[in-house]
């Protein structure tokens, strides 16, 4: 009866930490980075869609991202470790140790990226290596020192459409680069909305982002406006290049000043329940146009 009550509560305990390391590829955000990425791969492949290499892209991209973002959080488990939201992480409530995350963070997006480069090909493996290593060595330390960490960030945050257009072809083309910019153009509204949400967390933790260093929140509301007003032409690209038709056109320019408005709300109010309702159209933004991207 001991040995059983024992292996049960070491199972208990393998269990719990096999979750913790789950954690530091941060779930929430692993799925939305996947679809976007089987987006890319859909709209290149036309007609001739191969679901055997978009689900070894998938499985490559999950690991190389999720091997990212838990080096992420080991490079920031003392930020982590201030703010409030993330003080239960992994790291900062000392369920794992920081060379435990940096030992499997670098070993699943090494796996992820030679998974790639065998499985589907070198072009996507070298693409989401760079992704990664943008996001780990520019964007990551530019967190403590510059506002413009969003501008950098929003790079490497839009290249998951462009690594499934490369896993399915080999190449990319103009029609990447639409789908590059409407990706970019979108994240800075949508990370500024989640910067004003958790204002007083990021100063706690001396994180250089635009909301915190301009608390009247003046600036943040044009920069908002600014970018949501480029992603309607941006938004309206792809039927422009015959990359969709015109009830997708149609649907950018609705979805895009419905995305105007909300911006040009939080603009003027400039609080956190303006910013949240920014945050959660920004997050019926992205996939309804890639659907009508996709259909229309």
């Amino acid at each position: 009866m001991t040995n059983l009550r024992t292996e049960a509560i070491n199972l208990d305990a393998a269990k719990r930490r096999a979750v913790d390391y789950l954690e530091l590829t941060k779930p929430r955000i692993l799925p939305m980075v996947l679809v976007v990425t089987a987006a890319g791969f859909y709209l290149a492949s036309g007609a001739g869609l191969d679901m055997i290499l978009l689900i070894h892209t998938l499985i490559g991209s999950a690991l190389a991202t999720g091997g990212a973002l838990a080096l992420n959080q080991a490079s920031e488990e003392d930020l982590d470790a201030r703010m409030i939201r993330t003080q239960k992480r992994p790291l900062p409530d000392g369920r794992l140790l920081k060379f435990d995350a940096l030992l499997f963070g670098s070993a699943v997006m090494l796996l992820g990226v030679a998974y790639l480069a065998v499985l589907v090909n070198p072009f996507t493996a070298l693409l989401i290596a760079a992704t990664g290593g943008l996001y780990l060595f520019l964007y990551t330390p530019l967190k403590r020192t510059t506002s413009l960490n969003s501008v950098v960030g929003a790079v490497p945050g839009a290249m998951p459409p462009v690594i499934g257009w490369a896993a399915a072809t080999g190449a990319l083309s103009i029609e990447a680069f639409v789908v590059f910019c409407i990706m970019f153009l979108w994240q800075i509204p949508h990370a500024l909305a989640i910067a004003v949400m958790y204002r007083e967390d990021f100063a706690r933790a001396d994180i250089k982002l635009l909301p915190v260093e301009d608390p009247g929140g003046a600036s943040t509301g044009r920069q908002v406006i600014s970018y949501c007003l480029a992603l309607i032409p941006a938004g309206m690209a792809p039927a422009l290049i015959g990359m969709a038709g015109p009830l997708y056109f149609t649907i950018s320019i609705i979805l895009g000043f419905a995305y105007l408005g909300y911006g040009v709300h939080m603009a003027r109010e400039k609080s956190p329940v303006s910013a949240r309702r920014l945050f959660y159209y920004s997050l019926t933004y992205l996939p309804a146009l890639l659907l009508a991207m996709i259909f229309g």
